[in-house]
């Protein structure tokens, strides 16, 4: 416990490696790796930089003076070169060649895009994890009849698996989302302050091409293998826009999936995961409270308004560059993925244990089967001579007649009433034989079945690309 503020999305709800990979150390050590990466491309092109120099900087990498970069920091008002004053002080020889031609966001923004291109790479990974657990549970329940609902109020059935699969097929659309992301995730470079690469021109006295190699041998160092054609002196804040997209969209579906489990909850018919010990309520012992499903939707709704920072940031960069955008950048996308990681954390718990009671699902099937059943009914009616029109009337009055008695606490008539109209042709227990749940689930157990063949490719890795990084 300590008595300063932390966000609860790394006291309570992230993931250790997702909090590792934003910490100041994996930042701050990928800044220097970035400097490192400069210094050796410098060199092979003919800058005078000594394998000694570099070496000490590798050396140093990880012996990050967070107290000499602060009182610095405090003296310059410059956190970068901060930052470069602490390197030089433990690699005392190179000193004068770290950040050799470079601007800031040489550092800040390549080591961004690294930071959250492994983040995407972990979402996606923790993603699968659910998608996977969805398909196990659709297979399962694919046969299951349950009642379905339109406006939240009963209409044709489903089966429980055939729901489960609306669940998996946006979380299927969000994987598709992440990779047209990670496939375009560019690499910035060193591009100079206005993204010109003047700088660069002077270095290398107008040798163009070696610009262009350098920026290749820094960005190939990182496993990216494209800078961004043209930029000014940061990358394109659209990125932002399109990885904040993504989480949002991952938030999007899962609030979806929570909040249909906190419907059924309520009826009883699915339960999240319960342990033998939790406690639902402070006062009522008895409660039962559909806290993860709860809380996945807290934390999305979060998720899918912190979206909106990088719309506006992106839309409302002046010209070359603004520094408007680094302190809302610090906190909208790091907490981004630090709430979609815990958001997956919860998702992958409920999934791997929903409760499905098909006792309760049987008998909510069961009362209203008949109502369902009434165009089969109808069908058959005529069948054996009855007038359509006729016979709908009468299933409509019969219906309503039903359905006021059961408001009134009796159990469904509507099958007796029926019986009893002429026209309908058909004695109680004749009507009883079409009331088969597995009549009126249409193709469901094929949809199931065939859907996840089609994502097969994806759960078992014969469509990924994802980046696998040394840094």
């Amino acid at each position: 416990m300590t008595n300063i503020y932390e966000s609860p999305l790394s006291s309570r709800y992230a993931s250790e490696y997702m909090k590792e990979l934003f910490s100041s150390d994996t930042r701050y050590k990928t800044w220097r790796k970035l400097w490192v990466a400069l210094a050796k491309a410098e060199k092979e092109l003919g800058i005078p930089i000594t394998d000694e120099q570099i070496k000490e900087m590798q050396n140093h990498i990880d012996d990050i003076d967070y107290e000499c970069v602060s009182e610095r920091e405090k003296e310059v008002r410059h956190d970068v070169m901060a930052h470069v004053y602490a390197f030089g002080k433990v690699a005392p020889s190179a000193a004068g060649i770290i950040h050799l031609g470079a601007t800031s966001c040489f550092v800040t923004d390549n080591a961004d895009l690294i930071l959250y291109r492994d983040a995407l790479t972990y979402i996606r990974d923790e993603l699968l994890k659910v998608i996977a657990n969805l398909c196990d549970f659709a297979e399962k329940y694919k046969e299951v009849p349950t009642l379905g609902y339109t406006h939240y109020q009963p209409a044709q059935l489903v089966t429980v698996g055939k729901r489960a699969t609306l669940w998996l097929q946006d979380f299927v659309s969000d994987i598709e989302e992440i990779d047209f992301v990670l496939r375009n995730i560019k690499f910035l470079g060193s591009r100079g302050t206005t993204g010109t690469e003047a700088s660069f021109v002077d270095l290398f006295n107008g040798d163009t091409i070696k610009i262009d190699v350098m920026n290749k041998k820094i960005s190939n160092a990182f496993g990216f293998t494209e800078c961004f054609d043209v930029c000014g002196q940061t990358y394109p804040r659209k990125v932002d826009s399109r990885i904040l997209n993504c989480l949002s969209s991952i938030a999007q579906s899962a609030y979806r999936m929570a909040n249909d489990i906190r419907l059924l909850q309520h009826d009883r018919q699915i339960e999240e995961p319960f342990e033998k010990n939790q406690i639902g309520s402070s006062a009522m012992a008895y409660k039962r409270n559909p806290m993860r499903s709860e809380r996945i939707c807290s934390l999305s709704r979060y998720l899918i308004t912190d979206a909106l920072n990088a719309h506006i940031t992106a839309s409302t960069q002046w010209l070359e560059r603004t520094l408007d955008d680094s302190a809302n950048r610090r906190l909208a996308l790091p907490e981004g993925f630090l709430c979609a990681d815990a958001i997956l954390r919860l998702c992958h718990n409920v999934t791997d244990g929903i409760r499905v009671n098909e006792k309760i699902i049987e008998k909510a099937v069961k009362e209203y089967i008949p109502f369902i059943a009434t165009e089969n009914l109808m069908m058959e009616a005529v069948k054996r001579g009855g007038d359509r029109q006729k016979i709908h009337e009468i299933i409509r009055k019969c219906s309503m007649e039903a359905t006021t008695r059961m408001k009134e606490g009796a159990e469904c008539d509507l099958l007796s009433r029926l019986a009893k109209e002429q026209e309908i042709g058909m004695v109680e227990n004749e009507l009883k034989a079409l009331l088969n749940p597995q009549f009126y689930i249409g193709r469901c157990i094929e949809q199931v079945e065939e859907y996840i063949k089609t994502i097969k490719p994806i759960l078992y890795g014969l469509e990924r690309s994802k980046v696998e990084i040394d840094l």
